[in-house]
């Protein structure tokens, strides 16, 4: 009997709204903006005017689109100059756009993995790796979330003959912590491994230049692979991969996403450049973020409000309980607080929270009003246990 596609829909759909975790996209409009805490336009990069005329500039001059992929005709000039950029700033021989980070994650682990290979990720990895993994049929392994030591076990596990990959984002989305660098290193090094780090809530935060966790202080021999992304901190849109000559010249003959993908608007790369010149010229929007995170964990803490250990710009509240994770997000809206509330499947059941992530752009006067809004939502709640029988 066929598969009457409607009533699956509908199924999958009823199962989801059941759990209280129905997805619902709002349209932002920037003439009626609440204050932002859920991007992560980390620098204040995307409203620059300078990069938004740079945009402009791309586009006139070498139109809207790039007409075609890489690899026929759409690489141009403004590409090729911000590859180089990148490579310079990473510290890498070489660098390669792709147009999103998911594209440049799922490609390069497409491209550099089979069914010999054994692929080693940390449990929170991004959704874009573990994909990666499973398109590239190579068997996955997870080990916990930071345990070197469980690293080790499983790799001292592997056939000695399979190619091995480790693999794990930089700064991690969800909780905002930062991966071991050094120990990821030293234990594939170990173990004949390539380590494959995806930067992308790094890049241009951390580093001494910008240049992410990984950057220049971790040289190609102990990250091979480096992924960073230009929609974050550089406010624009697309990712990269930096590494070796021979790594790069492999994702350009290998890499489905690239080969088979019109490439990045011009305007978006000229963008980029403009941003990058801003990154190096102005440090003091990083020492202004690390300003606002030293202050807003410092008075999260005397109000008592469950923060995980973070020092990025991502800042987690753990409340566990989606549906008080919604009530406080719905709050904060209402008092013109836009913060993201994050249920599972995108965190494990049980560790609901706002995601909470700070900007230069922010003001002391944001701050403010984003801890005053947390406030009332704890004292709410704790009005409302006092009167429960």
């Amino acid at each position: 009997m066929a598969v009457h596609w409607p009533s699956r829909l509908a199924e999958r759909a009823h199962e989801r709204h059941a759990l209280g975790r129905w997805r619902h996209r709002r349209t932002a409009s920037p003439g009626a903006a609440p204050l932002d805490f859920t991007g992560n336009d980390y620098l204040g990069m995307a409203r620059d005017p300078r990069v938004a005329e740079a945009m402009a500039q791309g586009a006139r001059r070498h139109g809207a689109g790039a007409r075609a992929s890489h690899l026929v005709s759409g690489h141009l000039e403004v590409h090729e100059a911000l590859e180089e950029r990148l490579a310079a700033l990473t510290g890498r021989p070489r660098a390669l756009l792709f147009s999103t980070g998911y594209m440049a994650n799922v490609g390069t682990l497409q491209a550099l993995c089979d069914g010999e290979t054994r692929i080693f990720q940390d449990r929170l990895n991004h959704a874009s790796l573990l994909d990666g993994a499973r398109l590239a049929g190579a068997l996955s392994r997870r080990f916990h979330h930071g345990d070197l030591a469980d690293l080790e076990r499983l790799l001292a596990r592997a056939p000695a003959e399979a190619p091995r990959l480790v693999v794990s984002d930089g700064v991690f989305s969800m909780d905002g912590d930062v991966a071991d660098i050094p120990g990821l290193a030293e234990i594939a090094r170990r173990h004949g491994a390539w380590l494959m780090i995806d930067d992308a809530h790094g890049l241009g935060v951390l580093g001494g230049n910008g240049d992410g966790c990984v950057g220049r202080a971790h040289g190609a021999d102990a990250v091979p692979v480096l992924v960073g992304t230009l929609g974050k901190a550089l406010g624009t849109a697309g990712a990269f991969v930096a590494g070796s000559e021979a790594l790069i010249e492999h994702l350009i003959q290998f890499a489905r996403p690239y080969v088979y993908t019109t490439a990045q608007p011009p305007g978006v790369a000229a963008a980029t450049l403009a941003a990058l010149e801003i990154l190096a010229a102005e440090p003091e929007r990083r020492r202004r973020l690390q300003a606002h995170i030293r202050r807003f964990r410092r008075e999260a803490a005397t109000l008592g409000l469950p923060l995980a250990d973070s020092t990025t710009p991502i800042q987690p509240l753990l409340l566990g309980d989606d549906a008080q994770a919604m009530a406080w997000a719905e709050r904060l809206a209402a008092s013109g607080l836009a913060v993201g509330a994050i249920r599972p499947p995108t965190v494990p059941r049980g560790q609901a929270r706002l995601r909470i992530t700070l900007s230069a752009a922010h003001t002391d006067a944001d701050l403010d009003a984003l801890l005053e809004g947390l406030a009332a939502c704890q004292a709410r709640d704790a009005g409302l246990r006092e009167v429960t029988p």
